[in-house]
């Protein structure tokens, strides 16, 4: 056996993902070690502990992960029932980080700051992947990896609120009021919010379980306000598929959510690219500009930016990452998730071959293998991950036979055209037309053939007309 062949596979994130790649590992007889930055295994994800999630546990469990816990007797839950994100860190996450199996391999409180190999830098080819990779932690630390499977996810670096991707103008001087995806809005984060207006920006699962909260707090709470903005013309797309989506709480989040703006108790402004943020008063004005160079403003007391994530790669900066200019993914699996090209297809099974850098034995996987792409789930980090770990291991068999089968949408269009109501006019799907699989995954022919449709802010909530007119 080579010296190589004898250091661990480094795993980053101790998150669902990462603790799936450990248990996987630990499945194929390969040693490894998990950096976690946090203090508890799924520190992330007790974050949004009080979110219920829409899909059930049989979509949230690895299988390898499974069979260590039942190994080791552990009950499993009830696999149609719904966890949130408390309840996924209480019953799987932390049980799987506590077997003996896993355990002695996790280290808390371990947060990477870079990613190289021994004594190359990027320009260096000649031995390079005979070379093992150096990680260096905050700390100072540095430790030795045979390959590294970054699990480290995107929660730390959510996107701005600035239309352009850039940040809005005085966004760093409102910080005070802004709020980042999915506050506790019923719970430790309600007096920030009852007896207020708040502004929710964003289209997707996120904006949508606040804008809930925001909404029962306002049967309950005097004085409390919502304001719903999107860039969008259209809720079509945050609306979803209703009763056709083959996860029922997918479905009626997007239900509920179109109820409440159609009775006015949230508010929807269209068209809203927030261009500076101001001070006033005690409260936060928002400047929108629109396309044809006319602005407007309104004036809130919190903003929650819900406006999704990317995924940093800097402390990859001195490995060879081959990353689509667009979505920040590998060149492979992007076009197979790119909003700019997809709407109605489906998330293809994908495994290593997807996921492989020029930097050999690398591998970014779940949220962060899917660069901006709103549209990841756990099940595919674990389908990803048991095909990387399949390579590690040489069973290129294997890793070829991804397989992923995921519920279908409902949404067969999140075109801007769309009515506001979400339904088609256009009549149904052909019958020819294969199942979808995952989520929808942008609008109708692509973000560059229909651009964003910038509206004024006293458009009616609930627009008419027709997609077909």
């Amino acid at each position: 056996m080579s010296t190589l062949n004898e250091l661990p596979v480094m795993v980053i994130g101790a998150g669902p993902v990462g603790l799936a790649a450990a248990a996987h590992l630990h499945e194929r007889g390969i040693a490894f070690t998990v950096l976690e930055a946090g203090d508890t295994p799924g520190a992330a994800v007790r974050q949004w502990g009080h979110v219920r999630v829409f899909s059930p546990w049989r979509y949230n469990i690895d299988p390898a992960a499974r069979r260590l816990l039942d190994a080791a007797g552990s009950v499993a839950p009830d696999l149609e029932a719904l966890p949130t994100g408390a309840e996924l860190a209480r019953d799987y996450l932390q049980p799987l980080a506590e077997l003996a199996q896993l355990k002695p391999h996790l280290r808390y409180g371990a947060r990477v700051e870079a990613i190289s190999r021994r004594g190359l830098d990027r320009l260096r080819t000649a031995g390079r992947d005979s070379t093992p990779f150096l990680i260096r932690l905050s700390d100072g630390e540095e430790l030795l990896a045979r390959a590294v499977i970054d699990a480290s996810g995107t929660w730390g670096t959510p996107n701005v609120l600035g239309a352009s991707g850039l940040p809005a103008h005085g966004e760093s001087t409102v910080a005070a009021f802004l709020e980042h995806a999915l506050p506790d809005v019923l719970g430790a984060a309600r007096d920030r919010f009852a007896g207020r207006h708040t502004l929710v920006v964003g289209a997707g699962h996120s904006a949508a379980n606040t804008l809930l909260s925001l909404a029962e707090l306002a049967e309950s709470t005097a004085g409390t306000a919502v304001t719903w903005a999107i860039r969008a013309a259209s809720p079509a797309r945050t609306y979803g598929g209703g009763d056709a989506d083959a996860l029922p709480a997918r479905g009626a989040l997007g239900s509920r959510l179109r109820a409440h703006v159609d009775a006015g108790r949230i508010r929807l402004l269209t068209g809203f690219s927030v261009h500076a943020l101001t001070p006033t008063d005690g409260r936060v004005t928002v400047l929108v500009r629109h396309a044809d160079g006319e602005e407007e403003s309104v004036t809130v007391d919190r903003i929650v930016a819900a406006t999704g994530f990317r995924p940093d790669h800097s402390i990859a900066a001195e490995l060879r990452l081959d990353l689509d200019p667009i979505m920040g993914a590998t060149r492979a699996l992007a076009p197979l998730i790119d909003p700019n090209e997809h709407s109605c297809g489906t998330v293809p099974p994908h495994g290593v071959n997807e996921l492989t850098h020029p930097e050999t034995d690398y591998y970014a996987v779940g949220m962060k293998s899917y660069g901006r792409a709103p549209t990841f789930l756990m099940a595919t980090g674990y389908e990803q991950v048991r095909s990387v770990v399949a390579a590690l291991a040489g069973d290129w068999d294997a890793a070829h036979a991804v397989q992923l089968d995921l519920p279908e949408t409902g949404v067969c269009s999140s075109n801007p055209a769309d009515s506001a109501t979400g339904d088609s006019c256009c009549g149904p799907a052909s019958a020819a037309e294969p199942a979808a699989r995952g989520l929808a995954t942008g609008i109708s022919g692509g973000l560059l053939s229909t651009p964003l449709n910038l509206v004024t802010l006293d458009a009616a909530p609930a627009q008419t007309g027709g997609c077909c007119s």
